[in-house]
């Protein structure tokens, strides 16, 4: 189960204009931290915060952290200025060069799509299948990505805005991704439900490890989790 770099232009745009109706008071509102969850990994520790705009999302991974879900497993796909990736129970008995990123606790969740939720440095979302086999863009049950992405310029963006690629960006999102940037093409195609709080340099270094050919990093970074408030 792998984060897609493509999506359908027009789907996407039906999702963004669906979301700007369902939230007609977006200047009044701002994302609402909820519980914190520690994950300590071999490389140090990341802290996050799940947000209480994506309750399914956000219910579903403290319940699996709780029973112990993530614990052992290790990020299987790390792609340096773009994210690293984690979620897969199967990389517990993995081998050595073993491809892995299929594997999940057997269900998914209904997306929760917001736009006040996007790709910003450190934002916390789900993997999914592709649009293909699932046109819901449902998430999976446990997979998720931490994003690290790239710094972009406002000529960038507008390029995307005409291209059709993402609706007109806020003023909050450009300079948030002008400034400490993001991976803006996966805006509303996949749910964002946290983002670190502490720890970022954590992601930033297992973002450089060398990987495999499949964006698997040939020493294994494992990982425990935890409820902490």
């Amino acid at each position: 189960m792998l984060v897609s770099t493509t999506y359908s232009n027009l789907i996407n745009r039906c999702i963004l204009l669906l979301c700007i109706l369902i939230y007609p008071m977006i200047g009044l509102q701002s994302q609402t931290p909820g519980k914190m969850v520690l994950i300590k990994t071999t490389m140090g520790d990341i802290k996050i915060t799940l947000y209480e705009e994506t309750p399914l999302h956000a219910e579903n991974f403290i319940k699996l952290v709780e029973e112990g879900f993530y614990d052992k497993q290790f990020f299987h796909r790390v792609i340096n200025n773009f994210m690293i990736q984690a979620g897969d129970p199967d990389t517990r008995t993995a081998q050595s060069g073993q491809r892995v990123g299929s594997g999940g606790p057997g269900y998914t969740i209904p997306a929760e799509f917001n736009p006040l939720l996007y790709h910003k440095k450190g934002a916390i979302a789900a993997a999914r299948q592709g649009d293909q086999v699932n046109p819901q863009r449902s998430s999976s049950g446990s997979q998720f990505y931490i994003v690290q992405g790239t710094v972009l310029t406002e000529a960038q963006l507008k390029q995307m805005e005409a291209q059709n690629m993402h609706i007109a960006f806020t003023s909050e999102q450009i300079k948030t991704y002008t400034t400490i940037g993001g991976t803006p093409h996966l805006d509303y195609a996949y749910t964002v439900f946290g983002e670190v709080v502490e720890g970022m340099d954590v992601v930033e270094n297992i973002a450089a490890v060398q990987t495999d050919a499949l964006d698997r990093p040939l020493k294994d970074i494992k990982f425990t989790m935890e409820i902490v408030d």
